[in-house]
């Protein structure tokens, strides 16, 4: 089971708010993935919260360096719209990237994707909103617009088209700190065949051991709890 450092970014600071929403800077991105690889983080994600609203991307340089003091997995995310910009996130440092705004928007790219880099490169970055107790909808550009889309439509979808992987991160958990969405979980993990992190709300170990006892192909992104320093990777590290 991975444990994944999760860093927001905009304009070079790593920031963090609330529901995806009121976000606050929080430090320097090379410096908090030097300190959690130091810590001994399994992985890191990084992605850029406003690349894909404004059609741009600003992290390569940020990765690029990042990348010269850290050995372990990397993920980039924000603003993935062609072959070339994966190329250039691999050729800059990352080993994945993970596609959400475009994907939802031209799903075909996902196949195209997954053809060319193959299904380990390619991470499918979905932001889910609870709708009532029985459905969610994926959001694009940052939990900013809806799709009017079915997650559990979406989730057979990507991996019909081949992701290897589903970053799945809860809005209404995000920034809260009172755990992951389980019910969340719950809905999506008979449907899922491909590993799946789950991101938003870890505050304490008791989240990462209810995870790690009950689903096997679910690892845990993790932001404000490390940011904040409300836990330690090595006390999640050494839980049964």
């Amino acid at each position: 089971m991975r444990i994944i450092s999760r860093l927001d970014i905009k304009n070079d600071f790593v920031i963090k708010g609330i529901n995806l929403e009121g976000l606050r800077k929080v430090g320097n991105p090379i410096k908090l993935a030097k300190k959690y690889y130091d810590n001994g983080i399994d992985e890191i994600v990084m992605i850029d919260c406003v690349a894909s609203l404004y059609k741009r991307n600003n992290l390569f340089n940020i990765v690029e360096e990042v990348s010269k003091n850290i050995f372990i997995p990397l993920t980039l995310g924000g603003g993935i719209r062609s072959i070339l910009d994966i190329k250039k996130a691999l050729n800059s440092g990352a080993d994945k990237v993970a596609i959400n705004s475009f994907a939802i928007e031209n799903p075909i790219f996902l196949r195209e994707a997954t053809n060319f880099f193959g299904s380990s490169t390619i991470v499918s970055y979905i932001e889910a909103k609870k709708l009532n107790e029985n459905k969610w909808e994926p959001y694009k550009y940052y939990g900013r617009e809806r799709t009017n889309i079915d997650l559990i439509d979406w989730i057979k979808k990507v991996q019909d088209l081949g992701c290897g992987e589903i970053l799945l991160t809860s809005i209404d958990a995000d920034g809260l700190n009172r755990g992951f969405d389980m019910n969340l979980l719950n809905k999506i993990n008979n449907i899922v065949n491909v590993p799946i992190i789950i991101s938003g709300g870890l505050s304490r170990a008791d989240d990462f051991k209810i995870i790690k006892k009950n689903y096997k192909n679910v690892s845990v992104c993790i932001a404000s709890a490390l940011h904040y320093e409300k836990i330690k990777i090595q006390d999640l590290k050494n839980i049964k």
